[in-house]
């Protein structure tokens, strides 16, 4: 049965090379249009995603403000400042904090070699930071560490663009800068990185020294900002309250006032993220689906010539006592048929552009945001199902008017 399904099939599309033809090219355009919007989409998306884990990764950071309401007879505008020791408190009293960092922070730091003077934005942190905001070192070198930290040693990690700046093609790693005029060892330079979110300055022109450092420099009393992670991101508002409820109970400012003590939350920015990327997906799956139906259309096109084509042979069956069932079998078949090959050569070309795509390794500009494409199992899948679904709807109508030829009438048409 099978074999004389595919010979029929192929005997048909025999006849009919020109619009066989462009029914096939019809249907592999529009598979290569829905594969290839939903690959790119997703590369557009993890992109996206990646920039903005580039300035934050699950990360709150907690900043000091004013007070814009009156509480327990203190006044409006009073300023909240925090402290490093604001940071150990929430670490040990708020549950499910993983890492923390003080932050400060100190705009228009002169950095100087033997050659090159330069300004930048300076923070003083702790070595939870590389963590929380994804400034990982490049081969050779590391990020500040606890040690550090504890004997306020002059280190100093800098972002990739402000490296080269300073040392141009040479390692920067071990060699010594003047931080203010005071000398500072190079322990680390970061990997470069996409980063589309970010305050104070891009993460490639900043440096970064131990935060007990900064303070013996500067004298700072209060840090400008608290960076917590927490262990899990749906713990996210219970720490967040467990923040509010301890440094308003100790700094004396009303619970609900946000402008005492803002948060950027970075995980609602994240799911933001992800709903925008999730969006961008159906918007252009919705675009190709449509391309497909379009391509549908020639496939129903292409079965009613051939149901009309094979009349008198269709009522020949039927009179010798073929059933309706196997008529409309064979017609949905040829229309399956199609569709599915077409869409494979649909697939395979899409497939071979998003390889071609990625091995090119698209750098700078367009490059940083386009992404890599990436196809999905589950577009694949999609595909395959709306596929199939319009080669049932474009061989059903056909194959039932198939299935209803009068025999007698079947043999006087010309």
């Amino acid at each position: 049965m099978w074999r004389t399904l595919f010979n029929e099939f192929f005997s048909d599309l025999g006849k009919q090379k020109l619009r066989s033809f462009l029914t096939l090219t019809a249907i592999a355009w529009g598979t290569l249009s829905v594969v290839l919007l939903l690959a790119f989409g997703r590369g557009l998306g993890t992109s996206m995603m990646e920039g903005m884990l580039g300035a934050g990764n699950q990360v709150i950071v907690v900043y000091g403000g004013q007070t814009s309401v009156n509480y327990e007879g203190l006044g409006i505008g009073r300023r909240i400042s925090f402290t490093e020791s604001d940071v150990e408190l929430l670490q040990d009293a708020v549950p499910g904090i993983q890492y923390s960092s003080p932050q400060y922070g100190r705009w228009g730091a002169q950095l100087k070699t033997e050659d090159v003077t330069t300004n930048t934005f300076m923070e003083g942190v702790n070595p939870d930071f590389e963590i929380m905001r994804t400034m990982y070192p490049a081969a050779g070198g590391r990020f500040i560490n606890d040690r550090d930290v504890n004997e306020m040693r002059r280190v100093l990690f800098l972002g990739d663009e402000i490296a080269v700046r300073l040392f141009g093609e040479e390692d920067p790693v071990g060699q010594q800068v003047m931080l203010d005029n005071t000398p500072f060892t190079v322990v680390g330079v970061m990997k470069p990185k996409m980063q589309t979110s970010m305050n104070n300055g891009p993460d490639a022109d900043r440096a970064i020294i131990p935060h007990t450092t900064f303070r013996n420099m500067y004298g700072n009393r209060n840090i400008g900002s608290m960076l917590i992670r927490p262990q899990d991101p749906s713990l996210q508002e219970e720490i967040k309250a467990g923040i509010v409820n301890i440094m308003s109970s100790k700094y004396n400012f009303d619970p609900a006032d946000e402008q005492a003590m803002p948060m950027w939350d970075f995980i609602e920015m994240e799911e933001m993220n992800q709903k925008v990327a999730m969006g961008l997906e159906i918007f252009l799956f919705t675009v190709g689906f449509f391309t497909l139906m379009i391509a549908g259309v020639g496939v129903a096109n292409i079965m009613f010539v051939v149901v009309k084509e094979r009349t008198r042979e269709i009522g020949v069956k039927i009179a010798v006592g073929a059933r309706k069932v196997h008529i409309i079998t064979q017609f949905i078949f040829e229309s399956l048929f199609i569709s599915f090959l077409g869409g494979g050569l649909g697939i395979l070309i899409s497939t071979a552009i998003v390889f071609g795509v990625s091995s090119m390794n698209l750098e700078g500009g367009a490059g940083d945001f386009l992404g890599n494409p990436e196809i999905s199992q589950l577009a694949v899948v999609v595909t395959v199902g709306v596929l199939g679904l319009i080669g049932l709807l474009a061989g059903i109508f056909p194959a039932i008017k198939a299935a209803r030829v009068d025999p007698v009438e079947s043999l006087r048409y010309e």
